[in-house]
């Protein structure tokens, strides 16, 4: 029963025929694969760095504002 289970989580939501000797569409798909591969991880470098540029920018701001000081003292 769990078997079953994994197997339908696990199981491609396209499948593949390779009738008549059809190899090159495993080709071509694992192809096509390894092009959106490709391109997600260079959006997720774009991304990381524009992440790093924000917290640049915001911790430039940060340091730029001039910190409050309070004047409290102690009474006895």
């Amino acid at each position: 029963m769990i078997g079953k289970f994994i197997k339908a989580v696990f199981a491609p939501t396209e499948k593949i025929s390779l009738e008549n000797n059809n190899v090159f569409v495993l080709a071509d798909k694992i192809l096509e694969l390894q092009d959106r591969i490709e391109k997600l991880e260079n959006e997720n470098i774009e991304l990381t760095n524009a992440l790093y540029e924000c917290e640049n920018r915001l911790e430039a701001k940060i340091h730029n504002i001039q910190p409050i000081i309070y004047n409290i003292e102690k009474k006895e």
